[in-house]
């Protein structure tokens, strides 16, 4: 199983996006394929041992375009893809200035004819129409060259796409006039209009190319967000090889290089600090605006500023591996992806050509028959061609959530698919794990108290066992036992029970040490520390039973601060109609307490990892559609059985992996953005959706002629092209004002 990103050449229209899909679909051993017509790439999932890249490659080639393996820019080479379109961006405005240029000396020439003046200052031979065809000529063969070869292409695959529109359109029209001026008597000994149309041709042509140099320049902008991301990383590091200090080329370092970092420098690649001090702005990856203080085994992300010192930090992730290369890469992938809405622009793209076409041979039949004007028909059959662009449609969905998954990577949230980003506007029900989510998930050690005196001996078995644990209530147990310089004896024939607690035997002694649940099943009694262990509860510690050989012996206060973003948090997502539920296996009394500090009032206490699914998919058969929020391995499952898995970015990489959103940074605040970004999206491409529907609806029957016998106004094909050339201009000038979503803080 392989997935592939491929930068593709030649697309002119969606239409082009439909036809590649298609070649590809067609190649055995492909399971998915999403082709993007904004960002010109397709995301490919297939089968290596049926297929290969080569034979997709070649299936695009087969079908007029062209495919290469999308590469990411390092930090000393360009930007392929600015490359590819500051060229194609250049070729356009030449083509648009000539095009221009003899449009304008065609519409001078053929003023008297429209306007029955001879007007000062216009040569006479200007209007001559082999001048005219001389004029032309260059638009139509020199300028439209790759409309006409794109509608050849699109020809010889048996289908039709906007360059078969324009291409017929056009050609019909150019093709008509060198007809009226090589036999101007033909047409005139029956009665018929002898005038050559060369102008709306070349105007028309000129339009489309100067729409599409719009429409290019636009497309770029909504990649700004990637390059943004690419222009972090530094373009040098200054490595220690051998005693001596080397700036080498960033793509030169290697894991275990030591480098030096200086005051005002950037963080050339992720690793760890081994020796020095200093604060960290990290605000460019994750958004926090305050910088984080680093010291000695602190991890550092590339791309991120040092501030005030100087440090010496080890490589450990370098080059595609680094965090910066993985957040482009998730942001590529959601700019790649399909969200469900799209699906009906992409099934009226599929046929909307070809029922054009049908549309202006009805159009022409009908209007020759009734009215015997050959010049009528064709000026509203090549309005319809011209008028009728399946781009506005094409462009209205991907590039909304180009720019929505790209503000997204900006405010420290990366989202995985267009999927996420559209459901999360639709959420009823927002689950939030406690630990590690509304808390800090760094747990200290608040209280501890033994019945028989003998604190330090027990806190020395109690911390050996608890060692040999990854759960975070037991590194603060044994943080605890070091500040006290007890010292840790071996622990042997260790057991963790999920959800539960430990046991191990310790200097000869069964210690166990875990919940007040595990301790009933055991038969363990607790009675006499039960005064105080609800009393710690109801202050919002977490209390940790102690037994050494089957009986109770102490109790342990641990207590998790809240995140200063919890509170207000949790109020805005309550404000936005969500209703949000805390999940813990902490005891009940523990997490009410909790839970009433932030305001929540529905809460699942004492849900053991394996049970956490099954809360979420107990709130999903209530009907909500839900989110799930956590940082842990045991929220894996969880995150993944959500409608939204929310990962916090500072958690596991099982947890983040399973997620459909990151919150870099870990702020809850991030929730409530990126449930407001999705709402902004969804609304951004529902408007460019409405603007393309609504301007095909109306302008095909007006280009068709509906009003001409109602109040005699036919739509010049001149304007239909002007109309055409701007429509996917205006739908991406709307997708693009999403740049501007700024998110609403909390109070």
């Amino acid at each position: 199983m392989e997935t592939q990103q491929l930068q593709l050449r030649g697309m002119s229209c969606a239409s082009c996006a439909s036809t590649i899909e298609q070649a590809i679909q067609s190649v055995p051993g492909i399971i998915e394929c999403n082709v993007n017509f904004a960002t010109e790439r397709a995301a490919v999932k297939f089968d290596n041992r049926q297929t290969s890249l080569k034979q997709i490659q070649q299936a695009v080639a087969d079908a007029g375009y062209a495919a290469e393996p999308l590469r990411q820019a390092g930090a000393s080479e360009d930007d392929p893809e600015k490359a590819a379109r500051e060229a194609e961006q250049n070729d356009l405005r030449r083509k648009v200035v000539v095009g221009s240029v003899m449009s304008v000396l065609l519409i001078l020439g053929d003023l008297p004819d429209m306007t029955g003046l001879n007007l000062p200052g216009i040569p006479i031979w200007l209007g001559h129409p082999w001048v005219q065809f001389v004029l032309a000529t260059p638009v139509m063969v020199w300028c439209g060259k790759n409309v006409f070869v794109g509608a050849w292409k699109a020809f010889k695959l048996h289908t039709a796409d906007m360059n078969t529109l324009v291409a017929v359109g056009t050609g019909v029209a150019y093709l008509y006039s060198i007809f009226v001026t090589v036999f101007p008597d033909v047409l005139s000994s029956q009665g018929l209009s002898a005038q050559a149309y060369y102008e709306i041709a070349a105007v028309i042509m000129t339009l489309i190319l100067l729409g599409r140099f719009l429409e290019n320049r636009a497309k770029g902008m909504t990649s700004e967000a990637i390059r943004k991301l690419m222009g972090l990383q530094a373009k040098t590091a200054r490595v220690i090889r051998a005693g001596r200090e080397l700036d080498i080329p960033l793509e030169e370092v290697v894991v275990g290089d030591a480098i030096l970092v200086r005051p005002g420098e950037k963080i050339p690649v992720d690793g760890t600090v081994i020796e020095g001090s200093s604060a960290v702005d990290e605000s460019m990856v994750t958004g926090e605006s305050v910088p984080v203080m680093k010291r000695a085994d602190d991890d550092v992300i590339g791309a991120t500023i040092n501030k005030t010192g100087s440090f010496k930090f080890q490589a450990a992730r370098v080059g595609k591996d680094t965090v910066l290369a993985q957040i482009v890469e998730l942001v590529q992938q959601a700019q790649g992806s399909k969200a469900p809405i799209q699906q009906l622009a992409d099934r009226v793209t599929g046929w909307f050509v070809p029922v054009v076409i049908a549309i202006a041979i009805a159009t022409f039949v009908i209007w020759f028959n009734l009215m015997g004007n050959v010049t009528l028909a064709m000026l509203t059959t090549v309005g319809v061609l011209i008028i009728a662009c399946p781009c506005a449609l094409g462009l209205a969905t991907p590039t909304s959530i180009m720019v929505g998954t790209g503000k997204g990577a900006e405010n420290g949230i990366l989202i995985k698919s267009a999927d996420s980003l559209e459901l999360a506007h639709k959420l009823q029900a927002i689950v939030l794990d406690k630990t590690g989510t509304l808390t800090q998930g760094q747990p200290a050690v608040t209280d501890f108290q033994t019945l028989n005196g003998n604190d330090l001996k027990l806190l020395r078995w109690v911390a050996a066992a608890e060692r040999n644990s990854e759960h975070p209530l037991a590194e603060a147990v044994v943080q605890f036992a070091r500040a006290r310089q007890v010292s840790l004896p071996e622990a042997r024939n260790f057991n963790a029970v999920a959800g539960s607690g430990v046991e191990a035997n310790v200097e000869g002694q069964w210690v166990q040490v875990g919940t007040e649940r595990w301790f009933g099943e055991l038969g363990i009694d607790i009675q006499p520390l039960q005064r105080r262990k609800q009393q710690w509860e109801s202050e919002g510690k977490t209390a940790v039973l102690v037994a050494v050989n089957g009986q109770v012996q102490g109790l342990i206060g641990i207590a998790d601060t809240l995140k200063s973003s919890s509170a207000a948090a949790v109020k805005a997502l309550q404000q936005m109609g969500l209703q949000v539920v805390m999940l813990t296996g902490d005891n009940k009394r523990t997490a009410e307490a909790i839970a009433q500090q932030v305001g929540i009032t529905r809460v699942f206490a004492e849900v053991r990892p394996g049970q956490k699914a099954a809360k979420v998919k107990s709130i999903q058969e209530e009907g909500k559609i839900v989110a799930m929020v956590g940082d842990g391995i045991n929220d894996a499952p969880a995150l993944a059985q959500a409608d939204v898995g929310i990962a916090i970015g500072t958690g596991t990489d099982v947890a983040i992996a399973a997620s459909d959103v990151t919150l870099i940074s870990g702020d809850l605040q991030g929730i409530v953005t990126a449930i407001q970004l999705s709402h902004a999206t969804m609304r951004n491409i529902k408007e460019n959706l409405f603007f393309a529907f609504i301007y095909n609806v109306a302008g095909i029957p007006i280009a068709a002629g509906v009003l001409f016998p109602l109040l005699g106004w036919l739509l010049n094909p001149v304007i239909a092209g002007a109309a055409m050339a701007f429509s996917s201009v205006s739908v991406l000038t709307n997708a693009l004002r999403l740049r501007n979503f700024q998110p609403k803080t909390t109070l």
